[in-house]
């Protein structure tokens, strides 16, 4: 079964000298592939939630039906956060950007979007607290102030710690698809 979340689209690697190299670009695509810290953290949740699986079936033998039940209500809440997990990011399309939380999504159109750059700035490591200097490609919105705004994608996060040449190719390619479609 393809799980098309889990990998950009292999025309953003492959295209250097194009920067928006589709033809249907009114569909949402992720311009990176999630980082072996996000991938890594999802297969956990996937191990977590095969060995709770396994119990519920144990205690459904056993016979409780009721508690088995819960037991898989609770694989099922761990399966669909791992899900999730791989789906956040930063998402494009004609449409606008898409940036995809763990709870919350938010879709901005491109009408709305000033700009979009890398800037050197303090950044939270890994979504943690702690934070460190890094870069972080940030949002410019039309109706909104540029403080306090929360960066789309940093050097230390979930993707791209370790990976500096994937957060440059990927902030690149955020900031082409802002480029094109904030002049039309």
């Amino acid at each position: 079964m393809p799980l098309p979340f889990l990998t950009a689209d292999r025309a953003f690697e492959a295209a250097d000298d194009v920067a928006l190299p589709f033809d249907d670009r009114d569909r949402w695509r992720r311009p990176y592939r999630p980082g072996p810290w996000r991938v890594g953290a999802a297969a956990l949740c996937l191990l977590l939630a095969s060995y709770v699986l396994f119990a519920a079936v144990v205690i459904a033998l056993t016979g409780s039906v009721s508690d088995a039940g819960v037991v898989l209500g609770l694989s099922l809440l761990v399966i669909a956060g791992a899900l999730r997990m791989l789906r956040m990011g930063v998402w494009v399309s004609g449409r606008g950007l898409r940036q995809v939380g763990f709870l919350l999504t938010r879709t901005v159109p491109w009408e709305r979007v000033v700009a979009v750059r890398t800037v050197q700035q303090p950044v939270r490591w890994l979504g943690l607290p702690r934070t460190v200097q890094g870069q972080a490609l940030t949002l410019v919105r039309r109706d909104r102030a540029a403080e306090g705004a929360a960066p789309l994608l940093t050097t230390h996060g979930a993707d791209f710690l370790g990976r500096p040449t994937a957060f440059d190719r990927a902030a690149d390619s955020v900031e082409a698809w802002a480029e094109e479609y904030r002049q039309h």
